[in-house]
């Protein structure tokens, strides 16, 4: 059916992509009102000479400066930060297009272990699994305009790492150099082996921090990891679930290892290399670790909450390549047995072992097991003196620890500073506010300033900042994406990043989508015929968000 929008409804979809099996969405939606060739009135709030006018409605979006807004005498109101001059605008919007077409962002991506066991006297226990790093993205193979000069003639690695632990009283750390090598992905790989805790230091939770330094001696930055907990050794008791810094729940990412006679140099960790299982001694994998429900077809993880126990049948899924296991049962290990009457909660650096379900081949059952590099099964037989274990063999026995990881993506193709890309801003969430009239977003996360401005796509959008987690921002008009909007009728959706004031590119794994409301009124006579099924999508989703009526609908 023929139609036009000059009146219609801006439904946003705020998207945020993690990994593989992981969607989290926020539905939000405010109103809007376009009556025939006057300006968008959702921008009315701004100043006078900042609206522009009909015959360049571009001008509403930054192309004409904008007055100062008066920051109002009030605790905690966000402090407005000045548009960029126009001179700059134009060469900025075009930068920004280049970055997210081009895609060549640089992303620094950190795992390690949830807890670390602290070495006492003058022993050292190693971090097990090793904090990795990962250096990902076209970016890095494309050298700024201010190192091309210095770096024309060099050859080797373009950066270097440093590793090691936050300082407890601003002392400098031990730190180990990270080798980076390529991968067949074409990322970078670094690994610190050797770090360790000692029990001179008092502290239950520290930071990793990672030092880059580029090839010529200009630091790029340092990155902090997440906070690790300090535990003396793995508990032993019947774990609580009062306890819960200590519980796995269903959802989260862990890591599995292998040490044979608890030789630190046979440790093997489970791993998945060319789209197949392996044990690797050299890296390890991140899974996440779903309570899997029989019933459900392989694939299929219904959000079920609560924590992981023995006697549980779980799924572990990769969290780069998404590849999973079978479902199999978790068993608790002890004395080289699995334990098949235990149903408490599995603690950190517990030992476990994976029974796959319906084998009736032999009374024991088959379980998990690592042959050299290979991933393979394991006949368990049944103890003869208690009915209620399974013999395993040392490769069957392995220790399951939480993970977590924090990425960082930035692009210095814009930038002309030789400052360091730290602290890089994080996104966590997004909150619509508003309707009528006007529709701000507020992005919560880490490490913001008021140097930052946000973009959606290449638009610039009016900024305030209000504390270090905190930014808020004006929604532009659906205008500034194409002369045509008024006759939109599919969803447009454009990335949110963040742009420092050197010119430093901030991408985010978060996307900003305006949604058209369905209407009935005639179109114009010269406007382009519409999809054939354009009707009822845009019905169909008005009819979804009016049947729901959530400001705010968070799927997990």
């Amino acid at each position: 059916m023929a139609s036009d929008y000059t009146s219609q409804k801006a439904t946003h979809m705020v998207q945020r992509l993690g990994d593989p099996g992981e969607f989290c969405a926020g539905f939000m939606e405010h109103r809007y009102v376009a009556p025939g060739p006057s300006p968008p009135p959702c921008l009315t709030f701004l100043p006078q000479t900042s609206r522009g006018t009909q015959s360049n409605p571009s001008s509403y979006f930054g192309f004409v400066p904008a007055q100062p807004l008066t920051p109002l005498p009030v605790a905690g109101w966000p402090m407005p930060i000045p548009r960029s001059p126009p001179e700059h605008a134009a060469i900025l919007r075009e930068g920004v297009r280049a970055c997210l077409q081009q895609r060549c962002e640089q992303t620094v991506w950190i795992l390690h272990a949830k807890v670390a066991q602290k070495s006492y006297g003058n022993e050292k226990r190693f971090f097990c699994p090793p904090p990795c790093v990962y250096l990902a993205g076209p970016g890095w193979r494309v050298k700024p305009v201010q190192d091309q000069a210095h770096q024309s003639a060099e050859t080797g690695p373009t950066v270097c790492g440093y590793m090691g632990l936050d300082g407890a009283s601003g002392s400098a750390p031990e730190t180990q150099k990270l080798n980076f090598e390529e991968q067949p992905d074409s990322r970078e790989f670094g690994c610190a082996k050797t770090l360790y805790i000692s029990d001179a230091d008092k502290r239950k939770h520290f930071r990793l921090v990672l030092r880059l330094v580029l090839r010529g001696g200009r630091e790029l930055g340092t990155f902090h990891s997440r906070l690790i907990k300090v535990i003396s050794k793995p508990s032993q008791k019947k774990q609580s679930l009062k306890n819960t810094d200590l519980c796995i729940s269903s959802g989260s990412k862990v890591s599995l290892f292998n040490r044979l006679r608890s030789q630190t140099v046979s440790t093997r960790y489970l791993s998945v290399e060319d789209g197949a299982f392996v044990a690797s001694a050299r890296q390890w994998a991140a899974f996440t670790l779903h309570l899997a429900d029989e019933h459900r077809s392989q694939g299929d993880f219904p959000p079920q909450e609560g924590y992981i126990r023995y006697g549980s049948l779980v799924q572990l899924v990769c969290t780069v390549t998404g590849i999973t296991l079978p479902p199999m049962i978790i068993r608790k290990v002890a004395k080289q047995c699995a334990l098949l009457d235990v149903d408490e909660p599995i603690s950190q650096l517990h030992k476990c072992a994976f029974q796959f379900p319906g084998d009736t081949s032999g009374e024991g059952g088959t379980y998990l097991c690592l042959a050299t590099e290979k991933v393979v099964r394991f006949q368990a037989s049944l103890c003869p003196k208690e009915a209620n274990r399974a013999l395993l063999n040392d490769s069957s026995c392995w220790t399951i620890i939480g993970t977590e990881s924090v990425e960082f993506s930035f692009s210095t193709s814009l930038a002309c500073t030789r400052e360091p890309v730290t602290p890089v801003p994080l996104i966590s969430t997004l909150e619509l506010s508003g309707g009528g009239d006007v529709a701000t977003l507020e992005l919560h996360g880490e490490n913001f300033h008021a140097g930052l401005k946000v973009w959606f796509g290449d638009v610039e959008a009016e900024t305030m900042y209000r504390s270090p987690r905190s930014l808020v921002c004006v929604v532009p008009d659906v205008a500034a994406f194409g002369s045509d909007w008024r006759w939109l009728r599919t969803p447009i959706t454009v990335p949110v990043s963040l742009l420092r004031a050197d010119a430093l590119f901030y991408p985010s794994a978060f996307s900003f989508t305006y949604t058209p409301e369905y209407s009935a009124r005639p179109r114009p006579p010269d406007s382009h015929e519409p999809a054939p099924d354009a009707d009822a999508l845009l019905e169909s989703i008005h009819h979804e968000f009016t049947r729901t009526n959530f400001h705010l609908f968070c799927p997990s």
